[in-house]
Protein backbone atom coordinates (compact mmCIF):
# COMPACT_ATOMS: atom_id res chain seq x y z
CA UNK A 1 0.00 0.00 0.00
CA UNK A 2 1.52 3.53 -0.89
CA UNK A 3 -0.03 6.25 0.43
CA UNK A 4 0.68 10.21 -0.50
CA UNK A 5 0.52 12.26 2.32
CA UNK A 6 0.15 16.07 0.88
CA UNK A 7 0.86 18.64 3.67
CA UNK A 8 2.59 16.38 6.19
CA UNK A 9 4.58 19.66 6.90
CA UNK A 10 2.40 22.61 7.38
CA UNK A 11 4.47 26.30 5.86
CA UNK A 12 6.11 26.97 8.83
CA UNK A 13 6.99 23.56 9.80
CA UNK A 14 8.63 23.11 6.18
CA UNK A 15 10.43 26.47 6.26
CA UNK A 16 11.85 25.88 9.88
CA UNK A 17 13.55 22.39 8.96
CA UNK A 18 14.63 23.94 5.04
CA UNK A 19 16.41 27.14 6.87
CA UNK A 20 17.75 24.64 10.21
CA UNK A 21 19.43 22.15 7.14
CA UNK A 22 20.53 24.69 4.89
CA UNK A 23 22.64 27.03 7.76
CA UNK A 24 24.29 24.02 8.92
CA UNK A 25 26.33 22.81 6.13
CA UNK A 26 29.00 20.98 9.18
CA UNK A 27 25.91 18.73 10.11
CA UNK A 28 26.25 16.88 6.83
CA UNK A 29 28.29 13.85 6.08
CA UNK A 30 28.90 11.01 4.19
CA UNK A 31 25.19 8.84 3.76
CA UNK A 32 27.16 5.36 3.78
CA UNK A 33 27.92 5.74 7.47
CA UNK A 34 24.79 4.66 8.02
CA UNK A 35 23.98 1.57 5.10
CA UNK A 36 23.96 -1.88 5.81
CA UNK A 37 25.67 -3.57 3.82
CA UNK A 38 23.44 -4.31 1.25
CA UNK A 39 22.98 -0.04 1.01
CA UNK A 40 26.66 0.93 1.01
CA UNK A 41 27.47 -0.39 -2.52
CA UNK A 42 24.77 1.86 -4.37
CA UNK A 43 24.15 5.01 -1.28
CA UNK A 44 25.82 8.13 -3.26
CA UNK A 45 24.18 10.96 -0.75
CA UNK A 46 24.90 12.93 1.77
CA UNK A 47 23.11 12.64 5.57
CA UNK A 48 22.63 15.01 8.15
CA UNK A 49 24.55 13.31 11.35
CA UNK A 50 22.13 11.46 13.41
CA UNK A 51 23.53 12.82 16.52
CA UNK A 52 23.57 16.38 15.85
CA UNK A 53 21.52 19.25 17.58
CA UNK A 54 20.74 20.16 14.37
CA UNK A 55 18.82 17.02 13.61
CA UNK A 56 16.91 16.29 16.70
CA UNK A 57 15.50 20.07 16.35
CA UNK A 58 14.31 19.01 13.12
CA UNK A 59 13.01 15.62 14.36
CA UNK A 60 11.06 17.00 16.69
CA UNK A 61 9.36 19.61 14.12
CA UNK A 62 8.65 16.25 12.11
CA UNK A 63 7.73 14.44 14.87
CA UNK A 64 5.46 16.80 15.91
CA UNK A 65 3.41 17.33 12.89
CA UNK A 66 2.87 13.56 12.55
CA UNK A 67 1.16 13.05 16.00
CA UNK A 68 -1.08 14.99 14.63
CA UNK A 69 -1.80 14.26 10.80
CA UNK A 70 -4.65 11.73 10.71
CA UNK A 71 -4.37 10.45 7.66
CA UNK A 72 -0.36 9.54 8.74
CA UNK A 73 -1.67 7.34 12.12
CA UNK A 74 -4.99 6.05 9.77
CA UNK A 75 -2.65 4.78 7.24
CA UNK A 76 0.16 3.97 9.61
CA UNK A 77 -1.17 2.49 12.51
CA UNK A 78 2.02 3.52 14.49
CA UNK A 79 3.67 1.91 17.09
CA UNK A 80 7.17 2.98 17.18
CA UNK A 81 8.61 6.05 14.40
CA UNK A 82 12.61 5.75 14.02
CA UNK A 83 13.47 9.67 14.69
CA UNK A 84 13.15 10.79 11.20
CA UNK A 85 16.41 11.22 9.50
CA UNK A 86 17.53 14.04 6.58
CA UNK A 87 19.23 12.80 3.02
CA UNK A 88 20.23 15.56 0.41
CA UNK A 89 21.54 14.32 -3.40
CA UNK A 90 23.40 17.40 -5.18
CA UNK A 91 24.16 16.44 -9.09
CA UNK A 92 25.59 13.10 -9.64
CA UNK A 93 24.18 11.21 -6.29
CA UNK A 94 21.85 8.22 -6.38
CA UNK A 95 20.66 5.27 -4.07
CA UNK A 96 20.63 2.49 -6.17
CA UNK A 97 17.84 -0.50 -5.83
CA UNK A 98 17.49 -2.04 -2.63
CA UNK A 99 15.35 -2.85 0.27
CA UNK A 100 15.29 -1.43 3.81
CA UNK A 101 16.98 -3.50 6.66
CA UNK A 102 13.96 -5.03 8.54
CA UNK A 103 15.02 -4.52 11.96
CA UNK A 104 16.94 -1.38 13.37
CA UNK A 105 18.44 -0.03 16.66
CA UNK A 106 16.39 3.03 18.19
CA UNK A 107 19.23 5.48 18.66
CA UNK A 108 17.22 7.23 21.83
CA UNK A 109 16.24 3.71 23.33
CA UNK A 110 18.10 1.28 22.28
CA UNK A 111 15.13 -1.16 21.33
CA UNK A 112 15.18 -2.70 18.44
CA UNK A 113 12.21 -1.89 15.99
CA UNK A 114 10.88 -4.13 13.09
CA UNK A 115 10.77 -1.64 9.84
CA UNK A 116 7.25 -2.45 8.35
CA UNK A 117 6.94 0.92 6.66
CA UNK A 118 8.85 3.20 5.32
CA UNK A 119 8.69 7.03 4.76
CA UNK A 120 9.90 9.97 2.73
CA UNK A 121 9.21 13.39 3.48
CA UNK A 122 10.21 15.81 0.65
CA UNK A 123 11.77 18.68 1.58
CA UNK A 124 12.67 20.59 -1.70
CA UNK A 125 10.14 21.60 -4.77
CA UNK A 126 10.27 19.31 -7.16
CA UNK A 127 11.25 22.57 -9.75
CA UNK A 128 14.55 23.09 -7.45
CA UNK A 129 15.87 19.31 -9.14
CA UNK A 130 15.88 17.28 -12.38
CA UNK A 131 15.86 13.58 -11.50
CA UNK A 132 15.56 12.29 -7.60
CA UNK A 133 12.53 10.61 -8.48
CA UNK A 134 11.91 7.83 -5.60
CA UNK A 135 10.77 4.48 -7.57
CA UNK A 136 9.37 1.72 -5.58
CA UNK A 137 8.77 -1.99 -7.01
CA UNK A 138 5.43 -3.39 -5.62
CA UNK A 139 3.09 -6.44 -7.17
CA UNK A 140 2.04 -3.80 -9.59
CA UNK A 141 5.06 -2.63 -11.26
CA UNK A 142 7.19 0.44 -10.70
CA UNK A 143 5.72 3.89 -9.21
CA UNK A 144 7.48 7.44 -9.05
CA UNK A 145 7.24 9.68 -6.15
CA UNK A 146 8.54 13.26 -7.07
CA UNK A 147 5.98 15.48 -4.78
CA UNK A 148 5.65 18.97 -3.36
CA UNK A 149 8.24 19.91 -0.38
CA UNK A 150 6.07 18.94 2.46
CA UNK A 151 4.63 16.07 1.03
CA UNK A 152 5.12 12.42 2.31
CA UNK A 153 5.36 9.38 0.48
CA UNK A 154 4.47 5.85 3.00
CA UNK A 155 5.27 2.55 1.27
CA UNK A 156 5.71 -1.05 2.78
CA UNK A 157 9.61 -1.63 3.89
CA UNK A 158 9.76 -5.10 2.08
CA UNK A 159 9.80 -3.00 -1.75
CA UNK A 160 12.32 -3.09 -3.51
CA UNK A 161 13.07 1.22 -3.99
CA UNK A 162 15.62 3.33 -5.17
CA UNK A 163 16.40 6.83 -5.86
CA UNK A 164 17.20 8.24 -9.76
CA UNK A 165 20.55 10.33 -10.36
CA UNK A 166 20.11 13.97 -9.56
CA UNK A 167 21.08 15.63 -12.60
CA UNK A 168 20.57 19.63 -11.50
CA UNK A 169 19.79 21.47 -8.62
CA UNK A 170 19.93 19.63 -4.68
CA UNK A 171 17.02 17.00 -3.92
CA UNK A 172 16.74 17.26 0.35
CA UNK A 173 14.01 15.10 2.05
CA UNK A 174 13.41 13.34 5.39
CA UNK A 175 13.20 9.35 5.75
CA UNK A 176 12.26 7.44 8.72
CA UNK A 177 10.93 3.92 9.34
CA UNK A 178 7.76 2.88 11.50
CA UNK A 179 6.96 -0.18 13.35
CA UNK A 180 3.10 -0.69 12.91
CA UNK A 181 0.16 -2.10 15.25
CA UNK A 182 -0.45 -4.10 12.40
CA UNK A 183 2.81 -5.39 10.55
CA UNK A 184 0.89 -7.23 7.41
CA UNK A 185 0.76 -4.33 4.51
CA UNK A 186 -2.88 -6.20 3.32
CA UNK A 187 -4.16 -6.07 6.96
CA UNK A 188 -3.29 -2.46 7.28
CA UNK A 189 -5.05 -1.76 3.87
CA UNK A 190 -8.15 -3.29 4.75
CA UNK A 191 -8.08 -1.08 8.03
CA UNK A 192 -7.30 1.92 6.64
CA UNK A 193 -10.05 1.04 3.76
CA UNK A 194 -12.60 0.95 6.64
CA UNK A 195 -11.04 4.01 8.70
CA UNK A 196 -12.12 5.84 5.61
CA UNK A 197 -15.61 4.61 5.01
CA UNK A 198 -16.02 5.45 8.85
CA UNK A 199 -15.49 9.47 8.06
CA UNK A 200 -16.85 9.32 4.66
CA UNK A 201 -19.91 8.01 7.04
CA UNK A 202 -19.54 10.48 9.63
CA UNK A 203 -19.27 13.40 7.21
CA UNK A 204 -22.81 12.84 5.06
CA UNK A 205 -24.41 11.88 8.81
CA UNK A 206 -25.09 8.27 7.42
CA UNK A 207 -27.31 6.18 9.65
CA UNK A 208 -26.25 6.25 13.60
CA UNK A 209 -26.15 2.59 14.12
CA UNK A 210 -24.60 1.51 11.47
CA UNK A 211 -21.75 3.89 11.88
CA UNK A 212 -21.69 2.35 15.53
CA UNK A 213 -21.43 -1.03 14.27
CA UNK A 214 -19.03 -0.42 11.22
CA UNK A 215 -16.54 1.59 14.02
CA UNK A 216 -16.85 -1.11 16.03
CA UNK A 217 -16.13 -3.96 13.21
CA UNK A 218 -13.18 -1.61 13.07
CA UNK A 219 -11.80 -1.88 16.42
CA UNK A 220 -12.61 -5.47 17.18
CA UNK A 221 -10.45 -6.30 13.84
CA UNK A 222 -7.31 -4.21 14.83
CA UNK A 223 -8.12 -5.78 18.08
CA UNK A 224 -7.42 -9.44 16.48
CA UNK A 225 -4.22 -7.90 14.58
CA UNK A 226 -2.66 -5.43 16.50
CA UNK A 227 0.63 -6.46 18.38
CA UNK A 228 1.78 -4.18 20.68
Amino acid sequence: MLIHIPNALNLEQLNAVQTLLAQHPEAWVDGRATAGYQGAPVKFNQQCDEKSEITHQCQRIVLSALERNPLFISAALPNVVYPPMFNRYSEGMTFGAHVDGSVRIHPHTGQKLRTDISATLFLAEPSDYDGGELQINDTYGMHSAKFNAGDMVLYPSTSLHQVTPVTRGTRVACFFWIQSLVRDDAQRAILFDMDNAIQQLNQTNADENARRTLVGCYHNVLRQWAQT
